[in-house]
């Protein structure tokens, strides 16, 4: 099984910002990695008007558009349907990936580093749970889990690479 490592805070902490910043560098060392991203909103990728949309609209419960250069699964859930994370992360190609990053998910029990930016009023996140592997914060706070400073990428970019390299050792794939 990939690892997965979800990235957590509150809204407007800056989780896709750093995401966007690990990924590249994580690439640069060899790294795949794949995205979960978690949304409270409802969201629409197709568009009124294109075929799939029009399709899925008619009934079909999944669809797969395809490309030479990607291609995209739609699954029609019920507002019941609870989202299972490890499902999601199952539909990805375990060939060709490393780690799976996850943006929100932050009542999961995996991996997960912690985000926190001191501004005034904004309260320490709750949630540090025992599944916390580090915080990563723009101020020096004391916790029980490496303290990674937030605006220095590499440092988060060298926790994650150390962290995913002991998972690699400990399931054996070396």
């Amino acid at each position: 099984m990939i690892p997965l490592l979800a990235i957590v805070a509150a809204s407007g902490t800056g989780k896709t910002t750093l995401l966007k910043q690990l990924i590249p560098l994580l690439s640069e060392r060899g790294v795949r990695c794949g995205l979960i991203k978690h949304t409270h909103h409802d969201m629409e990728i197709d568009k009124p008007g294109k075929d799939s949309y029009e399709l899925r609209k008619a009934g079909a419960d999944q669809v797969i558009v395809a490309s030479q250069q990607r291609w995209a699964l739609m699954t029609e859930t019920s507002a019941a349907d609870t989202l299972d994370l490890h499902y999601l992360a199952s539909r990805m190609d375990e060939s060709k990936l490393d780690l799976i990053l996850i943006e929100g998910f932050k009542g999961e029990a995996v991996p997960k580093i912690v985000l926190y930016r001191h501004e005034p009023g904004k309260p320490f996140p709750d949630g540090l749970d025992e599944h916390v592997i580090a915080l990563a914060s723009d101020i020096l706070l004391e916790c029980r889990v490496p303290l990674l400073d937030l605006n220095a990428v590499d440092t988060v970019v060298d926790f994650i690479a150390q962290w995913r390299e002991k998972q690699r050792r400990s399931a054996g794939t070396e």
